[in-house]
């Protein structure tokens, strides 16, 4: 069942966060493609974005340094959208990059979590506010964090304290920036 609040439409403007993946294909023009893509959505305005890092695969058994490494961002939002709008916003953008969900976790031309939802949290099948890993994520914490530096996962705490409990990162600026 899906919970009610993530069907109704906010009466003003809510912040948002949204965090990019991409590790096949042209990583930064898909990136910068979708945040365009997002941008130029009714009800939705592009608040902040980050810039790129390159950090190596997370498979379910961990990091996997064969597979092809992954461009990370993170932006900021504000949307008229609904949770469950706003997460089939993101699903159309990634089918129209190509994404093809086969493998949980797997190789992907573009992956757009929902990391946030104003301070809506939900434990829905469907979309789970906030992202139940983001917490766990440098990836995630790192780019948001430049965006925001007060930036608060609800119910984990501070995205810079998570960020320093976190054991190691492999996380680097990517050199071949556009921004």
């Amino acid at each position: 069942m899906t919970d009610s609040l993530l069907v109704t439409v906010p009466a003003h403007p809510i912040d948002a966060v949204l965090a990019f993946g991409s590790n096949l294909g042209d990583r930064e023009a898909t990136v910068e493609a979708a945040l365009a893509a997002l941008a130029a959505a009714p009800g939705v305005e592009l608040v902040a974005a980050s810039r790129l890092y390159e950090t190596v695969a997370v498979k379910p058994d961990g990091v996997d340094h064969e597979a092809p490494s992954y461009l990370n961002g993170v932006a900021r939002i504000r949307t008229g959208l609904s949770p469950l709008d706003l997460l089939a916003l993101v699903h159309r953008v990634e089918h129209a990059h190509g994404r093809v969900r086969v493998e949980r976790w797997g190789d992907r031309t573009l992956d757009i979590d929902v990391v946030l939802y104003g301070d809506l949290t939900s434990d829905d099948a469907t979309l789970t506010l906030p992202h139940p890993r983001a917490h766990e994520r440098d990836f995630v914490l790192v780019p948001w964090l430049e965006i925001d530096p007060d930036a608060v996962v609800p119910g984990r705490g501070r995205a810079d304290e998570l960020l320093r409990g976190l054991p190691t990162s492999t996380l680097t600026v990517y050199a071949g920036e556009r921004r």
